[in-house]
C-alpha cells in the first residue's frame, strides 16, 4: 500500500486529490496539510511514501517544506512531487535543487497523476526526459548562473560524467546505451554508480547536478 500526504492550501484541490487517491486499490490517504509547516510535521509524524506538495502556500512553501522533509534523514524513503499551476513555474528548479522527485501541473490527467505516485514511490524519477530537460534548462542555465560544481564530482569516472551530462540532455537510459554504443544493462550501471556517488536520491536530482556542475551545455 502506498501511503500519500496531500499538501495544498486549496480546499477543493485536497478534496479532489484526496477522492482521485481513495478510489484506488494500492494507494492510502496518510494524511492532509494545508501548509508547508503542517506538511513537515505530518510527514515526520506518518512517514509517507509520497507527498503531493503545492508550491504557494501560506507560512513555510513548498520550496521550504520539500527541503525539510529531504534533509530529514528518518524521511529518507519519503518522496516529493511538487503541484504547480504552471508547467515553467520559476519556483520549479528551487524545488528539484532542494531534492523534489519532480513536479506535475495542477491540470495534469488523473490517470498520469495515479501513474506518477507509483512511479516515485518505487524510486523512479517522474519527469520524463524532455520534460526535466526543458524546465531545468529554463532556470539552469539562465546568465546569473555560474557552474557550481558538486563536491564529490571528481569521484567520478569519465564515463561516469559523460553518462551524467547525457541524462541531464534529457535521454533515457536506452539513448544513452544507443550514444555510447554500450548495452542498455551497461549504461544503466553507470547511471545508478553516478547517483550514488552524488548522493542523488532520483534522476530528477541528477539532471539538477548535471547543470550546476557544467557537464551539460544551455
Amino acid at each position: 500500500m502506498i501511503r500519500v500526504v496531500v499538501a495544498d492550501d486549496q480546499d477543493l484541490v485536497r478534496i479532489g486529490l484526496r477522492a482521485l487517491i481513495e478510489s484506488e486499490d494500492d494507494l492510502t490517504l496518510a494524511g492532509e496539510a494545508a501548509d508547508g509547516l503542517r506538511a513537515v510535521e505530518l510527514a515526520r509524524q506518518v512517514r509517507p511514501d509520497v507527498v503531493l506538495m503545492d508550491v504557494r502556500m501560506p507560512g513555510v512553501d513548498g520550496i521550504e517544506a520539500t527541503r525539510r522533509i529531504v534533509a530529514d534523514p528518518q524521511l529518507a524513503g519519503t518522496r516529493v512531487i511538487v503541484l504547480t499551476t504552471f508547467e515553467l513555474d520559476e519556483y520549479v528548479f528551487d524545488a528539484l535543487r532542494h531534492g523534489a522527485s519532480g513536479f506535475l501541473t495542477k491540470d495534469t490527467p488523473p490517470a498520469e497523476l495515479l501513474r506518477a505516485v507509483r512511479l516515485v514511490a518505487e524510486g523512479e524519477a517522474l519527469l520524463s526526459p524532455s520534460v526535466t530537460r526543458r524546465v531545468v534548462r529554463e532556470f539552469a542555465t539562465r546568465p546569473a548562473r555560474v557552474p557550481r560544481p558538486h563536491p564529490r564530482l571528481d569521484a567520478l569516472t569519465e564515463r561516469e560524467r559523460e553518462v551524467v551530462g547525457l541524462v541531464g540532455e534529457g535521454l533515457s537510459n536506452a539513448e544513452i546505451a544507443d550514444r555510447l554504443v554500450v548495452s542498455p544493462a551497461t549504461a544503466r550501471t553507470h547511471v545508478s554508480r553516478a547517483m550514488v556517488k552524488l548522493g542523488a536520491r532520483d534522476r530528477a536530482q541528477l539532471v539538477v547536478f548535471a547543470y550546476q556542475s557544467g557537464l551539460v551545455s544551455g
